[in-house]
């Protein structure tokens, strides 16, 4: 399991400590071939960007891989809405990353599109089997919901229009989308309590350094459970003829 934090500890001595623990925990998952999923859903601005990129600053990037998931392409949306993700399932050994996920069909289709009720309960029931589907297979999920208020939330997309090397991540649909905050919140909680298998993390994002944090721990300690021990022996054969390497 995960050394213990010290939760009053300076900032970036805690994130070195989880970046080490996280690199080793993705070495288990390649030797012992498990696969693994992290879902990041949250408002705008709530901090996904930050988490992807220290797990990036934690893992070897040949076992990892990023998913930005906006509106399907063209080809996309001619098949089932879980198509292209079925098509972005990690290989043994892997951990793939979903920036925003298969609830879009969820929030954005349902809030700004309209979506309309029979659609979004089939979804519910789609999306349910396909985790229980995911886990059946030996895949473990974790969902994180990265969750800020309101007030939060405006501060930071105004931050972004602000800060000249952040003007970029701001966009018109981040505006309608805040524009829509009452009917987020109300999406967010639907799914958050009738997509439970497996549970949500719910991530407290107000305070950005700690939202990290608190994530990362969550990822770890996720990932923890499915492994096995850990004991580090050397590959068959090789302490046979390490004799060979002598002087």
């Amino acid at each position: 399991m995960s050394v213990s934090r010290d939760p009053v500890g300076p900032y970036h001595d805690n994130l070195a400590l989880l970046h080490d623990q996280l690199r080793i925990a993705q070495i288990a998952m390649y030797r012992q071939n498990r696969k693994a999923i992290i879902v990041l859903e949250g408002y705008d601005a709530s901090g996904k960007g930050g988490v992807i990129r220290e797990l990036s600053y934690a893992w070897d990037p040949r076992g990892f891989e990023v998913y930005p998931i906006g509106p399907p392409a063209m080809t996309e949306a001619a098949h089932p809405f879980l198509w292209r993700f079925w098509n972005r399932l990690p290989t043994p050994g892997q951990i793939a990353v979903f920036d925003r996920s298969w609830y879009g069909r969820l929030l954005v289709e349902r809030v700004e599109h309209g979506l309309p009720d029979t659609e979004y309960e089939t979804s519910i029931d789609e999306i349910n089997a396909f985790e229980r589907m995911l886990m059946a297979n030996q895949i473990t999920l974790v969902k994180l919901f990265l969750q800020t208020d309101r007030e939060t939330h405006r501060t930071r997309l105004l931050r972004r229009a602000e800060r000249p090397e952040k003007r970029w991540k701001l966009t018109e649909s981040d505006i309608e989308s805040f524009r829509h905050r009452e009917a987020y919140e109300q999406a967010f909680a639907n799914l958050l309590k009738r997509c439970q298998t497996p549970a949500w993390h719910r991530i407290n994002a107000n305070q950005k350094k700690q939202g990290r944090l608190d994530a990362l721990e969550c990822i770890l300690q996720a990932l923890e459970v499915e492994l096995k021990p850990r004991t580090f022996a050397l590959n068959p054969g090789v302490s046979e003829r390490l004799h060979e390497l002598s002087k």
